[in-house]
């Protein structure tokens, strides 16, 4: 059978391969720690789900508005004005089956063939895959230990072709966990203002900043930079709403409407009664939110600090999300390789960096508990001196 050459040629999601292979283990019988996949280990909170239960009793089943229930377009858009400060319309709103396939939908609405996407790399692995398969092609720029794996105004200018469309920016960042700052930010929106590009702005790990690092939209730094920024977000982090598949995005009403069309032929409106807890998420008391960036904080912390100790390994502290990516290069063998052992002899499963654009990397992901992460770290020592 011949398949579209775009399709065929997509990489699977080796953060998924990498869980469902620890998931194997642990239904073998082995005591897997696993600091694969993205996902918080809370609960949804109680009143999201009794909003979403309520919304079932009322029978709140049948299809939804493509671009979203109205009260959560509402919603979103007041979220938006008050802890952003983006000034969106409603109609500017739509909501689809998670934030990864908000981007999916952007992306399809921007490329035209040929056309270059900019994505700062590490980078979540995801981009460049929906960027091929929309006809465009990524163009990396690497940000350097050094500079805390942040890329520089003057990097992204270097590369800028008249085929350049649009660039990424993702902060908190997955997989590196750094935040740029409000002047790093704007210095970036001014290459993209002056080239006419789109920023194509993933800030679903905005609320998970810690020591009082702050979490700027790029889009409200100005009312030029707003007028070509797209703010894409969602509930799967900041609520531990991951199966609940809802992201959305905020953008210039041509671009909407586009997605919205795509949306109407794919998949159209997303799951009916949550949409009315994703509602209550952004509506209710966000206290659920901070008892859960407080627990992150904790094992950021005592993860950075035993990580850093272990001869060989260096790593930047992060700022934000939950992962810490640090550099496993000194001992010799690829991402894969050390990742694969790692599983192999210990049970520990980490993801490589090279899906994110740096094999010199692994990533793990600190939304677990801190018995795995103290037990995980106890493996990676015996790991890496049976290594030596």
């Amino acid at each position: 059978m011949e398949l579209n050459e775009r399709v065929g040629g997509i990489a699977p999601s080796l953060t998924l391969a990498i869980d469902a292979k620890a998931k194997a283990l642990i239904a073998a019988g082995e005591k897997v720690c696993g600091f694969g996949a993205g996902e918080p280990d809370f609960d949804t909170p109680e009143h999201i789900k009794d909003a979403a239960a309520q919304a079932l009793r009322d029978g709140k089943t049948k299809y939804a508005p493509n671009d979203g229930i109205m009260e959560l377009r509402a919603a979103i858009a007041d979220k938006l004005a008050a802890e952003n400060k983006l000034s969106y319309k409603i109609e500017q709103v739509l909501v689809s089956n998670g934030a990864k396939h908000s981007l999916f939908n952007i992306f399809m609405a921007l490329c035209r063939e040929g056309d270059e996407i900019i994505i700062p790399a590490p980078y979540w692995l995801s981009y460049p895959e929906m960027v091929r398969v929309a006809g465009g092609k990524p163009v990396f720029v690497t940000g350097s230990e050094a500079h805390g794996l942040k890329v520089t105004a003057s990097q992204v200018e270097a590369v800028i072709t008249n085929r350049t469309k649009a660039i990424v920016i993702n902060s908190p960042s997955n997989p590196t966990g750094m935040v740029y700052t409000r002047a790093e930010l704007r210095a970036l929106a001014e290459v993209a203002v002056k080239h006419n590009l789109t920023i194509v702005s993933d800030e679903i790990y905005e609320r998970m900043v810690y020591d009082n690092t702050e979490a700027v939209s790029i889009g409200s730094l100005s009312p030029e930079i707003f007028k070509r920024t797209v703010t894409v977000n969602g509930f799967s982090k900041p609520y531990a709403m991951t199966g609940w598949r809802l992201g959305y995005f905020a953008g210039p009403l041509e671009l909407v409407k586009a997605c919205s069309a795509l949306q109407s032929h794919s998949t159209s409106a997303p799951n009916t009664f949550a949409q009315y807890g994703a509602v209550a998420a952004l509506r209710g008391s966000q206290e659920c939110v901070a008892k859960m960036v407080k627990a992150f904080d904790e094992r950021r912390q005592y993860l950075y600090n035993r990580l850093t100790a272990i001869e060989g390994i260096t790593c930047v502290k992060p700022a934000g999300a939950f992962y810490v990516f640090p550099n496993i290069s000194s001992f010799g063998l690829s991402s894969i390789a050390f990742s694969e052992k790692l599983l192999e002899r210990e049970k520990m499963a980490v993801v490589p960096g090279v899906p994110f654009g740096a094999d010199a990397n692994i990533r793990l992901s600190y939304a677990c508990s801190l018995a795995n992460i103290e037990e995980g770290l106890i493996r990676l020592e015996r790991f890496i001196k049976g290594l030596a």
